[in-house]
């Protein structure tokens, strides 16, 4: 790796894998930033829905991407997202944002307007990223690559304690169809589908502590010189 090259970390998976978790206890641990490329979607998937735009339209939707002003905060233990000046992080966690972010991410122009500034946000900085292709589309490069997977039934329990941690419960059962449903989209699109990188090391988080995923990253990254 070049000297002025920046140190990222990418971890990719589907929905309930723990990305976020393990991404963000990684990043404490190591003094890393941490990018949640997840949440840049969601954003697009919330401007969105405002003026009640076609969430399959891509001409219009790309130029809007474009436009937004998103950053990421960290305040205390949380990275809080802010979109065009509001922070938008309680907004951007519901189901139904969650399904636009599929389905917005599944659009070339989207995905062409956003690269861009999910590169410039790691330029500057040692990163862990996380999300469904920063491994083999945004940083193909990344020094560490992760994919992180699950049983499908312990994912949508996860999900669903998440929803109810958030105030906003919800029939595991509903749970378990939407991330099938949304896992079949995001595998199935033609523009960068949700997959495991080739150099990519798989961990299967099912029944395993995010400490525990945590220590097994850690070992990789500071093998390879993070």
């Amino acid at each position: 790796m070049e000297k002025d090259t920046p140190f990222v970390v990418a971890i990719d998976g589907p929905a309930g894998a723990g990305k976020s978790t393990t991404a963000k206890k990684l990043a404490a641990t190591l003094g890393y930033a941490f990018l949640d490329t997840g949440a840049i979607y969601r954003a697009v998937a919330l401007a969105a829905r405002r003026p009640g735009n076609d969430l399959g339209d891509g001409a219009s939707l790309g130029p809007l991407a474009a436009r937004l002003d998103i950053a990421f905060v960290p305040v205390a233990e949380s990275n809080r997202l802010i979109l065009d000046g509001v922070d938008a992080s309680g907004d951007i966690r519901t189901s139904e944002i969650s399904d636009g972010a599929s389905r917005v991410s599944a659009l070339p122009p989207v995905r062409a307007a956003l690269l861009g500034l999910q590169r410039r946000l790691a330029a500057h900085s040692r990163v862990v990223a996380e999300g469904r292709d920063v491994g083999t589309v945004v940083f193909p490069q990344a020094a560490a690559k992760f994919f992180l997977t699950a049983p499908p039934e312990e994912r949508a329990r996860r999900r669903s304690r998440e929803l109810e941690a958030a105030g906003r419960p919800s029939d595991p059962a509903t749970v378990m169809a939407e991330m099938v449903a949304r896992d079949q989209r995001d595998s199935t699109r033609k523009t960068a589908p949700l997959r495991k990188a080739e150099d990519a090391l798989e961990i299967d988080s099912g029944g395993l502590s995010p400490e525990q995923v945590v220590a097994q990253m850690v070992e990789v990254v500071r093998a390879r010189g993070g």
